[in-house]
């Protein structure tokens, strides 16, 4: 690894602690580094993280990090649009793809999988470095869509699913919050 690869690798591990989100380092021949952080830092009464897991990565030989989410449909949300009528559930994957081109948001459907990935990138400046500002923008701009899509799908299923459909879910414990950050 460079000095300038070493260098945004501190860098972002830098933010990352310095906002008391970075959870683990992630190690794959296939990137420069990669780490898993958790956003927002929101904690329950509780004492538990309820940010969503997120990854910044730097592919090997690229002059860019990439910030991603993952996000998984509940089982409750695949027997909603499982369910819906006149090809609704298309429609809800073509509203999400719209809404991902018009904020400017790399995405990748897993429709089988009822799985989609939502991504921003951040070129490096000549320096090989990126300010925190723009590097904490990127995250908020990926949260943002993983939040809005979380929207479009409840007001999808709006009236197919009942809170007692959760609790028969293998996520379910009793003191689930069905809030955005879960």
């Amino acid at each position: 690894m460079s000095a300038k690869e070493s260098k945004i690798k501190h860098l972002i591990r830098e933010y990352l602690l310095d906002e008391g989100l970075l959870r683990e380092q992630i190690n794959n021949s296939k990137l420069d580094f990669g780490f898993q952080f958790l956003f927002p830092p929101i904690k329950d009464p509780a004492g538990r993280q309820l940010g969503r897991n997120m990854l910044v990565i730097r592919p090997k030989n690229k002059d860019f990090i990439i910030i991603s989410l993952v996000i998984q449909i509940s089982q409750p949300h695949i027997d909603a649009l499982n369910s819906l009528k006149e090809n609704r559930k298309t429609k809800f994957f073509m509203d999400l793809r719209k809404y991902f081109l018009m904020k400017d948001l790399f995405y990748r459907l897993d429709l089988q999988n009822y799985r989609y990935q939502i991504s921003d990138q951040i070129f490096l400046k000549g320096d090989g470095t990126i300010s925190k500002n723009s590097f904490l923008k990127s995250i908020r701009h990926v949260f943002d869509g993983a939040a809005y899509s979380n929207i479009m799908l409840g007001e999808y299923c709006i009236g197919k699913i009942k809170p007692e459909d959760f609790m028969k879910s293998k996520d379910f414990t009793p003191d689930s919050d069905f809030s955005l950050y879960s």
